[in-house]
C-alpha cells in the first residue's frame, strides 16, 4: 500500500454527530469525499438532510440519523441504528456541543445543568455506547477548541459587542484533553485510537470586521480558519496514515496556541 492509499476510507463506515454546524460540515465532507459511509446525526434532521443531500449529490454516502446527546436512550437507539443498517463503525467524531449559557456567565444554573447533561455525561454515554461497535483499530475523534488548551482574550473582542465569557465551554473543552486521553488508554488494548482535534476561531459572515482583524493579527497565519481547514487533520487521524498516533491533543489553530 502506498502512503497516499493509507489515506483512504473507502469501505470505512463514520460517524460524525452535531454535523450540521460550520464544523461538522467539513468533517462530514472530509469523511465522506475520502470513501466512508457516513452518518451524521443530532437533533436537527433538517438541516442534517441538507448537508446530506449536497454530498450525495456528488456521490458519496450520508446518512441522517437522529441524537439527542442529552438522553441516553437516544444515545442508544444511535448505537442500533448504525449497527442496524452497517453493521459496524470505524470512525467516531464527537463534533456536537449545545451552548445553553444565553446570559454567558450570569446564566443561571438550570442553563449550566443542560451543558453538563449534554456535553460532559451525553458526550460520555455517547461514546461509550458506540465504543460497542467500533471496529478493533478504529478511530475517535473528538473535536475541542483552543479555548480547551488556553484562557479568553478579551482583545479578541476589542471593538465590538462580542464577549467570550461562556465558562461552560471552557469546562467541557479543557475536559476533552484528558478525557481524550482516558479514552486512549481505555480503547487502546482494542487498537482503537482516540485523538482530539483543537480548532480555533471559524470565520463566518457575520464577525465584525473588528473581530477578523483583532483574532487574525492574534494567529502566526494572520487569518481565520476556512470551511475546509478541519478537512486534512480530520482524515489523517480517521484513516491508517495515523495508525501509531493516539492520546494527541493537536491544535488547528493558524498558530494562535504558539504565541
Amino acid at each position: 500500500m502506498s502512503v497516499l492509499e493509507t489515506f483512504s476510507l473507502a469501505g470505512k463506515v463514520g460517524l460524525v454527530t452535531g454535523g450540521a454546524g460550520l464544523y461538522g460540515r467539513q468533517i462530514v465532507r472530509a469523511l465522506a469525499e475520502a470513501g466512508a459511509r457516513t452518518y451524521v446525526a443530532s437533533r436537527h434532521t433538517a438541516a442534517l438532510e441538507a448537508v446530506a443531500a449536497e454530498s450525495c449529490a456528488r456521490g458519496h454516502d450520508v446518512r441522517v440519523l437522529r441524537l439527542d446527546q442529552g438522553d441516553e436512550a437516544s444515545c442508544l437507539a444511535l448505537r442500533d441504528a448504525v449497527r442496524a443498517d452497517s453493521g459496524r463503525l470505524d470512525v467516531l467524531v464527537n463534533n456536537a456541543v449545545a451552548r445553553p449559557l444565553k446570559d454567558g456567565y450570569a446564566s443561571p444554573a438550570a442553563a449550566i445543568e443542560e451543558s453538563m447533561r449534554i456535553n460532559a455525561t451525553g458526550l460520555m454515554v455517547l461514546t461509550r455506547a458506540m465504543g460497542e461497535i467500533l471496529s478493533d483499530g478504529g478511530s475517535i475523534i473528538n473535536i475541542g477548541s483552543i479555548m480547551g488548551l488556553v484562557g479568553l482574550e478579551p482583545l479578541n473582542y476589542r471593538g465590538t459587542d462580542m464577549d467570550g465569557w461562556y465558562p461552560d465551554y471552557f469546562f467541557h473543552k479543557g475536559g476533552m484533553v484528558n478525557l481524550t486521553r482516558f479514552w486512549a488508554s481505555y480503547y487502546g488494548r482494542r487498537g482503537i485510537r482516540v485523538n482530539c482535534v483543537h480548532p480555533g476561531g471559524l470565520k463566518n459572515p457575520g464577525h465584525p470586521e473588528a473581530f477578523v482583524r483583532n483574532y487574525s493579527e492574534r494567529t502566526c497565519l494572520g487569518r481565520l480558519a476556512g470551511d475546509t481547514d478541519l478537512m486534512g487533520i480530520v482524515v489523517f487521524l480517521a484513516s491508517d496514515a495515523s495508525s501509531y498516533i493516539t492520546g494527541a491533543n493537536i491544535p488547528v489553530d493558524g498558530g494562535y496556541t504558539a504565541k
